[in-house]
């Protein structure tokens, strides 16, 4: 790891920190939080090595931080609905929007398409990661309690 990427997971931490801040995420639960972003960019850029399409890098990230947030949720008794969200807040494609809107407003058509095709694909493998993981552990948790193992 160079300087570069030890100052890309400092400011995805701080990022997350801010976000849960702002969804009024306090203590212990604020600083798992704040590390699950800091989590999420370092595997964005780890996995990044070996995974040449974002969306799949996305979604397999995505996975990966709503696994680290139900764990983390079930040990501090919290919901992890806030604690996915904060630590996914480094991954949201917000270059890649900026860049698609531009090419609308320059009147690139082609541009555009190419670029709006791409974010929606980022965005949708980060929800989808969510939720994967979210019924797993909804289907897990009612497996359990309905006597069945």
């Amino acid at each position: 790891m160079n300087k570069l990427d030890w100052i890309q997971l400092c400011t995805a931490f701080v990022g997350s920190l801010g976000f849960g801040i702002l969804f009024n995420i306090r203590g212990r639960r604020l600083l798992t939080a704040a590390f699950g972003g800091f989590l999420a960019w370092g595997l964005c850029l780890a996995l990044g090595e070996w995974i040449t399409t974002e969306p799949l890098n996305y979604f397999i990230v995505s996975l990966l931080v709503s696994v680290y947030a139900q764990v983390i949720a079930r040990i501090l008794k919290t919901p992890a609905t806030p604690i996915s969200i904060t630590a996914l807040i480094p991954l949201i494609p917000g270059s890649s929007l900026y860049y698609t809107m531009a090419s609308a407003f320059q009147g690139l058509s082609d541009d555009f398409v190419v670029k709006a095709v791409a974010t929606v694909e980022m965005a949708a493998a980060l929800a989808l990661g969510i939720i994967v993981v979210s019924a797993l552990s909804r289907w897990r948790v009612k497996w359990k309690f309905s006597g069945l193992k």
